[in-house]
C-alpha cells in the first residue's frame, strides 16, 4: 500500500462505486408499460466492459465476473483499466 494513501485520514471512509453495465432509451409509454418479467433491451452485450464511477467521474474500467469458493454465485468486477486517482476524486 501506498504510505501516503495510508496517513490519510479519509482512507478509511468507505466509498460508494457505481457500475454501469449499460443504458437504455425506451419511450416514455413503453416504460410506463413495463410490468414483471418484462425484458429491457441495454446498449451493450454481456461480454462488453463495464465502467466504475464515483458520483459522475469514471475511475475504471472491467469485466464482470462470478466469484467462486466461498462466495461462488455472487457478481463481481475484474479491473481491465484503473484512472490515475493521486489528484483525487
Amino acid at each position: 500500500m501506498d504510505e501516503l494513501a495510508d496517513s490519510n485520514p479519509f482512507s478509511q471512509v468507505p466509498i460508494e462505486v457505481t457500475i454501469s453495465v449499460g443504458r437504455a432509451r425506451p419511450l416514455v409509454r413503453d416504460l410506463l408499460r413495463l410490468s414483471k418479467d418484462a425484458v429491457l433491451q441495454l446498449d451493450r452485450r454481456v461480454d462488453d466492459p463495464v465502467e466504475l464511477y464515483v458520483g459522475d467521474r469514471l475511475i475504471a474500467r472491467g469485466e464482470l465476473t462470478e466469484l467462486e469458493g466461498e462466495n461462488a454465485g455472487q457478481l463481481a468486477v475484474r479491473l481491465t483499466e484503473v484512472a490515475n486517482l493521486r489528484g483525487g476524486l
